[in-house]
């Protein structure tokens, strides 16, 4: 049984993880190089992300790898140490800054070389610090956070994410995906790629950015995107899907080749439209494996005995902003990537943050940037058809493969084939099945979803998600006000010959923090139960806590052979997504 869904998972997974590689590929690099590391950083972080977190995580769908919320976190950082370092040695004064001209070459201030990233690495050096090497005994002891956090069990914490701003955090990621992407597929390639942030580097924005490429596209690129979208459109047609050879081939594989079969078409026949190289994939080359060796960084444990006070407090500054933050969008991505997959699967909260705690101790400790579960990678292993962690796992090794033997091969690929992977990939996140489903629900579900997404295309993805919760929070204090607070109680009647008869009664308003609580009282029933959920005594019942309901009767409660009713008032379920409780009595 076992060897034949390994079979059975196996033909998913390989293609998912197929497509995984083609979408993190681009973003470990992007992301490197927005957070003003090596862009081999990045690749390690993935490499890990699959095969280490992807092993151990209890997640089936979830991806890893280097996040962009991350990014701005890791280059001030970066930035401070550096910064900081060369305060110490005295080289904020001009007589310091004139001696070492020759070497790096000629600022006339202080302020001129700390703005320069390649000239203070360089003096760094000569001066024995390497400012990545003391940012990675942070991510390791940011992975220790991490593991006492999971040991903790403060994992629940996932549990009380609003299903209104998961969904617009969806649609937010989504939508800024493709308007990220539209610039790179018109051939504009400035910004890097995996940034998710309002403001960019280059002094636009994400909206601007659009209007300024088209000023400056390259046709050649917009061929090579405006022929991956059909071919990734009509790869989803009836007509390939019923072709058991073509359904077996991953559409993005075909685009990456398409990609690289026009631009040698363009060199050869049309060479005003060949694309130059700061238009490809730029994977790091090395000449041997000793050249590979002397590139990674590892992390300055030398450096610890002579570190002050000062420095300590720095540093684990550093570790506990990046344990908090890479923990938190890891528990919001696995809240997301549940509510994506079609088995409905639970993800164990606390079991991830084991994982991804592990993952961030051996990324630090062979040179890779801070990790954390990525909804973007995540939903297109969903989309692509992965079953199991096989697909995560898969695509960690590719990358490591990739980095090994074929960098130049991937450096032939355009980066406007890969931009129509992630607007594919973007649609599906922001699809308007689900912006009509949640426009056609009651305020109090809309509102915290679109003002989740307004916030997270004008900042950031964590910025947005906070100030979507606080939303959540405000209609749950101003609906609450000066009434009794909900209860929820399991009554368990009489044993019946075909199994027991459980009553779950609702009181009053039932919001999404009552969510876990919830869910607790349904994974404790018994299999072979009959139970009647009564909500006929609510004056409001949360979506959250009707998707937690729905979720448990399309996993568990099929596979304990839990039979469900559910009653509620017919004003409550005109407010709801009734559409979630179709296979229930009602």
């Amino acid at each position: 049984m076992l060897e034949n869904n390994l079979k059975r998972n196996l033909k998913h997974d390989i293609p998912a993880g197929i497509v995984v590689f083609l979408v993190a590929l681009p973003l470990c690099l992007g992301i490197a190089q927005a957070s003003g590391a090596n862009a081999i950083t990045g690749v390690i972080a993935g490499i890990v992300g699959g095969i280490v977190i992807g092993s151990l995580s209890g997640s089936s769908l979830g991806v890893s790898g280097p996040a962009a919320g991350l990014a701005s976190i890791i280059f001030s950082n970066l930035q401070e140490i550096r910064v900081e370092k060369l305060k110490d040695l005295g080289y904020n004064t001009q007589d310091h800054l004139e001696a070492v001209s020759s070497t790096v070459g000629n600022f006339k201030d202080f302020e001129a070389l700390t703005s320069n990233e390649v000239a203070m690495d360089k003096l760094l050096a000569l001066n024995g610090f390497s400012p990545f090497g003391y940012f990675l005994i942070a991510v390791v002891i940011a992975g220790i956070i991490q593991v006492l956090l999971g040991y903790l069990k403060l994992g629940i914490i996932a549990a009380y994410f609003p299903t209104s701003v998961i969904k617009g955090m969806l649609a937010a990621i989504g939508i800024t995906l493709i308007m990220k992407q539209i610039p790179h597929g018109l051939g504009y390639d400035k910004d890097a790629e995996g940034s998710m942030s309002f403001s960019q580097p280059d002094g636009y924005n994400t909206f601007t950015e659009i209007f300024h490429s088209f000023k400056l596209l390259e046709w050649g690129a917009v061929i090579i995107t405006v022929t991956s979208l059909a071919l990734l459109i009509f790869w989803q047609t009836n007509y390939i899907k019923k072709n058991r050879i073509l359904n077996l081939i991953p559409a993005p594989l075909l685009v990456v080749i398409l990609g690289i079969t026009f631009n040698w078409v363009y060199k050869i026949i049309f060479p005003e439209l060949e694309l130059r190289n700061d238009h490809l994939v730029a994977m790091p080359v090395f000449e041997s494996a000793a050249d590979f060796s002397n590139k990674i960084t590892f992390p300055a444990f030398d450096y610890l005995p002579v570190m002050s006070t000062s420095e300590w407090r720095h540093i684990l500054k550093i570790a506990l902003t990046i344990a908090v933050v890479a923990s938190l969008e890891t528990l919001l991505s696995v809240e997301a990537t549940d509510k994506l997959d079609p088995q409905k699967r639970v993800t164990p909260t606390n079991r991830e943050l084991l994982a991804q705690g592990t993952g961030n101790i051996v990324s630090g400790l062979v040179g890779g940037l801070p990790l954390t579960q990525v909804i973007v990678r995540s939903s297109a292993n969903v989309n692509s058809g992965g079953k199991t962690k096989l697909s995560a796992i898969f695509h960690g090794l590719l990358l490591f493969f990739s980095l090994l033997l074929i960098p130049g091969l991937l450096n032939l690929i355009p980066m406007a084939s890969l931009a129509a992977i992630l607007i594919m990939v973007g649609y599906k996140l922001a699809s308007l099945k689900l912006l009509r489903q949640m426009y056609s629900l009651e305020h109090r579900q809309f509102i915290p979803f679109f003002i989740t997404i307004v916030a997270i295309l004008l900042s950031d993805l964590l910025v947005g998600i906070v100030i979507g919760l606080l939303v959540g929070i405000f209609y749950i204090l101003k609906d609450n006000k000066g009434k009794e607070p909900y209860e929820v109680t399991a009554k368990y009647l009489d044993k019946e010959s075909d199994g027991m008869k459980i009553v779950i009664t609702f009181y009053e308003e039932v919001h999404y923090l009552s969510k876990n609580t919830i869910k607790i009282a349904l994974n404790d029933i018994p299999p072979n139960s009959n139970v009647f959920i009564d909500g006929t005594q609510c004056k409001y019942i949360s979506q959250d806590v009707i998707d937690a309901i729905r979720d448990f009767e399309e996993s568990k409660a099929k596979d304990r052979n839990i039979k469900i009713e559910f009653q509620i008032k017919e004003e409550i379920y005109n407010e709801i997504d009734s559409s979630l409780l179709e296979n229930m009595k009602l």
